[in-house]
């Protein structure tokens, strides 16, 4: 697969560093419907050396999804030390990932649903400068979630919500930042471009200050094994205007507290790692041939975007199915531009877990 000319199928999963797994996906698979578990293992870190300290550390991961639709949530847990937590409050723009994008198909509806379950939503059903209605709502970590209406579902079983449909980002330059995700990974028409202070925004912490905000989207639709599970997705940046944005995971590692990362799903690690390296942003790890993540199994690596955010890529070479019985979604056997039947990648609704 890694002679294939580079492609990005969309947003696999945005990470998320807990300080305990099992709670974790317990509390996003009750509420977010976040149900289904494609992996989970227990090992060393032993590749991510320049994120973590320049020491290896013991973790467990598991990477849950929503059949409905969307990206999912790779959830991340330091074994052997404490994760860290942000030494200030996060606050809108700062630079990083501050917001995952969740979409629902009905926000009104979702929105009375958290009421009732009595979860932290943190503002009233708005809407953004494109006229689409979202709100806002914290998991109990201090995370920041965005429900958003959309049209585009895989399908429409048991919740109202899907998964990840694209973040929000805090960065300090938005023509450099555009440079890599516009111009490499592909979000390259702008939905608004608006700068002021956001009556949708003034609910979150530094939400009266003033930004410039601009919502990118991908003109192609796109193709490959999990392209339609995935969804179209879009990313907002934030650039604060009044203020010097603070960098969201400055003296932390990786995996700690919040989101860690964001992880696109790719076919052409060769030509992509070509490709970034040519425009600035060279791969800072990379597992070169094949990982083996107990489970799952595929070619990974990281780049930093201009402000430090790390941003990873998969090229995905199996996904476990029943892995009792060796049942396994080889994508390498098959055309990687092409997407999976949808009844093949339905498959992995036998890996829902209950209650």
């Amino acid at each position: 697969m890694s002679e294939h000319k580079k492609y990005i199928t969309g947003i696999q999963q945005v990470g998320i560093g807990v300080s305990d797994v099992h709670e974790a996906f317990k509390w996003y698979r009750q509420n977010f419907g976040l149900d289904i578990k494609i992996f989970e293992d227990d090992k060393e870190v032993t590749l991510m050396l320049p994120f973590t300290g320049g020491k290896t550390w013991k973790r467990h991961a598991l990477l849950a999804m929503n059949m409905n639709g969307g990206g999912g949530v790779e959830i991340w847990q330091y074994k052997d030390r404490t994760p860290q937590r942000s030494s200030f409050d996060i606050r809108l723009g700062d630079l990083g990932v501050f917001c995952t994008m969740i979409k629902t198909t009905d926000v009104q509806r979702t929105f009375n649903h958290f009421k009732e379950q009595k979860l932290n939503v943190v503002s009233d059903v708005v809407k953004n400068p494109s006229g689409k209605e979202h709100f806002f709502v914290k998991d109990p970590y201090g995370n920041l979630f965005q429900f958003i209406n959309e049209a585009e579902w895989f399908g429409k079983k048991n919740y109202m919500q899907g998964g990840v449909s694209g973040i929000m980002i805090g960065v300090s330059d938005i023509d450099k930042a555009r440079k890599l995700y516009s111009g490499i990974l592909g979000y390259d028409e702008v939905v608004y471009d608006k700068e002021g202070v956001f009556d949708d925004l003034k609910n979150l912490s530094a939400g009266s200050s003033k930004v410039r905000r601009i919502l990118l989207k991908h003109k192609v639709t796109r193709h490959g094994g999990f392209a339609r599970l995935f969804g179209s997705t879009k990313i907002e940046f934030i650039k604060v205007l009044d203020r010097t944005p603070k960098k969201i995971y400055e003296n932390r590692f990786w995996g700690d507290l919040g989101f860690i990362h964001v992880c696109f799903d790719v076919i052409g690690m060769k030509q992509l790692k070509k490709e970034c390296e040519e425009n600035g942003f060279p791969f800072r790890v990379d597992s070169s041939t094949s990982f083996d993540m107990g489970e799952a199994a595929g070619h990974f690596s990281y780049i930093e975007d201009p402000d430090g955010t790390l941003i990873e890529f998969v090229e995905t070479h199996k996904v476990p199915v029943l892995k009792k019985l060796g049942i396994y979604l080889d994508l390498r056997k098959r055309n990687p531009k092409k997407s999976l039947p949808d009844w093949m990648v339905k498959i992995l609704a036998m890996k829902r877990v209950k209650g």
